[in-house]
């Protein structure tokens, strides 16, 4: 394929035995050529710096833990972060919802679905009255025959997307735009809501500084890549290493 790193060849072979690891990648070449090539970009490097290990994934483990460096998050950057996210952090809120389910499969048209639950949205947006008719004719879940009720539901008993729409919504308000989750199409109506009560920063400190810990990582690992890249002498392709897989 004529690409090569730092002058060493990129073979064919390396590519084809990457290609099978990203079947499910919307250009699957594209993404096993820039795997292979940003881990040889990484593994130039511990090579440069001396690392080494019994395996390459080892050596590129190595080479992150030396070379990316993250200061420890302090307490005032958690309790920002808690303040910023307190609805993350209840216990026992509930919300009671319905819901117009417009299921989405392979073979049907996806642009007739949606126009049919655009149709549908709008005119409970004119005669909100309407959601329990509506319900028990359009939807594709067994909630429908209930006029689409789904009962009270707390944070983790549905697909993250229904939850984070569903819990920024007021009593009684319908969403203003379809909700897409791997079920296919929703209408979605907030009803009844009892507010959780907020669990002490004591009590989630540590989870905080994990995820704001791991969040400075990720970005400290992506602008190191980018430097890495933007050194390397890289024909044939033109490589973006943040988006790589390696740094998931």
């Amino acid at each position: 394929m004529g690409i090569a790193v730092n002058g060493i060849e990129v073979s064919d072979l390396a590519i084809e035995q990457e290609l099978p690891h990203h079947e499910d990648a919307a250009n699957p070449l594209k993404q096993a050529v820039h795997e292979v090539v940003l881990r040889q970009v990484l593994l130039q490097e511990a090579d440069r710096l001396g690392i080494t290990g019994e395996t390459d994934d080892a050596r590129v483990e190595a080479l992150f833990e030396r070379e990316v460096k993250v200061p420890e998050v302090d307490e005032a950057a958690c309790r920002r972060y808690y303040q910023s996210q307190i609805e993350r952090f209840s216990s026992g809120a509930l919300v009671e919802a319905r819901h117009i389910l417009f299921q989405v499969t392979p073979s049907v048209q996806l642009d007739l679905v949606r126009s049919t639950a655009e149709l549908i949205l709008a005119e409970l947006q004119a005669n909100p009255d309407r959601f329990d008719e509506l319900a028990r004719q359009y939807s594709n879940c067994p909630s429908g025959a209930v006029g689409g009720n789904l009962g009270q539901l707390a944070r983790g008993q549905c697909v993250p997307e229904f939850e984070q729409l569903l819990f920024r919504m007021a009593p009684g308000e319908l969403a203003g735009r379809l909700l897409e989750t791997r079920f296919g199409l929703h209408i979605v109506q907030a009803m009844r809501r009892i507010e959780g009560e907020a669990l002490p920063f004591d009590a989630v400190q540590a989870q905080i500084a994990d995820e704001l810990q791991r969040q400075s990582w990720q970005r400290a690992l992506h602008q190191y890549l980018h430097i890495l890249v933007g050194q390397a002498d890289i024909e044939g392709v033109e490589l973006e290493g943040a988006d790589s897989p390696l740094v998931q």
